[in-house]
């Protein structure tokens, strides 16, 4: 398991008592990769909300996760977060949502860096990539059980995608190198406690030999 889970406190020793994160989530057949809001709204250092360094390296992660997945075949499903005007977006605390993520703004661009045209691209309007999308229509149609989620931010909305699509009954996994946060404590206590209840959080290795064992399985008539 990744750092963030192998230097338990004295809370963490409860819930581990209480036998949290006592059974991995383990691999079904056929994966997709979930890339959340690598926008530029979030990724460029020149928007309001894109100065966070633990996003830029995000970006940088999910792009190398993305070569090693394109040529095994894997699905890959990306989104956007945007509204049309401030009535149909959600009641936000974040001040700074409300600049530059309408259509027409640059903010809405996914990041070059991430973004594949044969990649199914969509915009979302609430945190989870879930929630009011084509989302799952594309998994199924995909023969997909097994997703693995990235992007930012690790606390917000790649927190609420993996409890909808654990919710939804996919095998979730979580490449910790490949989400980022305001900052890295968020980071590493949202991980935490997603692998106690609804992932299995990976090193990008350990990402990767799970892809090329779905892959291998699914070439070999397995899926």
């Amino acid at each position: 398991m990744p750092n963030v889970t192998q230097n338990p406190t004295a809370g963490q020793d409860a819930f581990a008592a209480a036998s949290y994160g006592a059974r991995p989530i383990g691999l079904g057949k056929r994966a997709a990769v979930l890339v959340v809001d690598l926008q530029l709204a979030f990724t460029d250092a020149d928007s309001p909300m894109g100065g966070s360094p633990h996003v830029h390296r995000a970006v940088e992660e999910t792009a190398a996760l993305l070569d090693f997945a394109r040529p095994l075949g894997v699905p890959i499903a990306s989104c956007s977060v945007g509204w049309c005007s401030e009535r149909d977006m959600p009641r936000w605390k974040i001040d700074k949502v409300y600049d530059g993520l309408f259509y027409g703004d640059a903010g809405m661009e996914i990041d070059q860096r991430i973004a594949g045209k044969s990649d199914f691209h969509f915009v979302k309007s609430a945190p989870s990539m879930f929630f009011g999308t084509p989302l799952n229509t594309f998994l199924v149609r995909e023969g997909v059980d097994t997703v693995l989620v990235t992007g930012c931010t690790t606390s917000g909305c790649v927190r609420a995608t993996v409890v909808d699509a654990f919710s939804h009954g996919y095998f979730v996994l979580v490449p910790q190198e490949c989400c980022g946060d305001q900052d890295q404590e968020a980071h590493e206590a949202n991980l935490r406690d997603i692998d106690r209840r609804y992932a299995d959080v990976l090193t990008l290795a350990q990402a990767r030999a799970a892809l090329e064992r779905l892959h291998g399985e699914i070439t070999d008539g397995n899926a």
